[in-house]
């Protein structure tokens, strides 16, 4: 059977380092940020490497239970089930914690036993303490853009972690993303490249986060579908990134201006 891979363009040796840790059974952390290609870079392993994967966005509600399981009543009946990361241990694969910061802080506890060399985990509901197969990898993602006191790694965990910077591709690399993934005309994905990458220079100032390249396809796709190139762009890039009215004005000038 063939496996549909995931689209991805390399920007170094990520894909190498990749499959080290994954030949070597090493946690693997992400950094980078929003929209730049992390959560498609592991989609995109998981598939070359043929194995399944398990994804889960965290956020500021997600607790341990809701990674290892819980018992449920079924049918009159309280039966165990597994949650995602109990799931990937015991079927093996690789789970993805997206935005793990995004997590309560009772998640990394869990987390620790797999990230050194038992790669346990321990379920205190069931008496069960699994051991991860060969095949199972864990990787998280984060994006230090947001870190602050209360949503960071603590470095006692981070560095159970080989880590991976991410940053959104050199300008001519995320050209042909943008191109291949949207079926617009390669002139006018280098023409949204040159965009962001000024809009990218206000990050800071007058926006909390960039242009990612998520949006960049989100609105060559609107191109290529034959939305005017003006109404593309508002809901794609401007509306997305702010709801300052201001702001908006201060990014439809800097289009004016790099566009002409």
């Amino acid at each position: 059977m063939t496996v549909d891979v995931p689209f991805y363009l390399p920007t170094g040796t990520e894909e190498a380092l990749f499959e080290h840790a994954w030949k070597h059974r090493l946690p693997l952390l992400l950094k980078g940020p929003t929209g730049c290609g992390k959560t498609r870079f592991v989609a995109h392993m998981a598939a070359r490497l043929g194995v399944a994967l398990h994804t889960v966005s965290c956020h500021d509600d997600l607790t341990a239970a809701d990674l290892t399981g819980r018992y449920l009543l079924k049918g009159g009946e309280t039966v165990w089930v597994d949650g995602p990361l109990t799931r990937a241990v015991r079927q093996g694969g690789i789970c993805y914690l997206d935005e793990v910061v995004e997590a309560r802080k009772d998640v990394t506890v869990v987390l620790h036993p797999l990230t050194d060399d038992r790669r346990l985990l321990p379920l205190e509901r069931t008496g069960e303490l699994l051991e991860a197969p060969d095949d199972f990898m864990l990787v998280v993602s984060y994006n230090p853009g947001y870190q602050n006191v209360l949503k960071s790694l603590k470095p006692s965990t981070r560095q159970r972690f080989l880590a991976m910077d991410f940053n959104y591709p050199a300008p001519d690399l995320e050209a042909r993303i943008v191109a291949t993934e949207s079926g617009v005309a390669p002139a006018m994905a280098a023409k949204l490249v040159g965009l962001a990458t000024r809009i990218r220079t206000l990050k800071g100032c007058d926006l909390e986060e960039a242009v990612s390249t998520r949006l960049l396809v989100y609105c060559a796709t609107l191109l290529a579908a034959g939305m005017p190139f003006d109404d593309a762009l508002r809901a794609a890039v401007i509306e997305p990134l702010t709801d300052e009215p201001d702001v908006k004005a201060g990014l439809l000038e800097t289009v004016a201006a790099v566009l002409g």
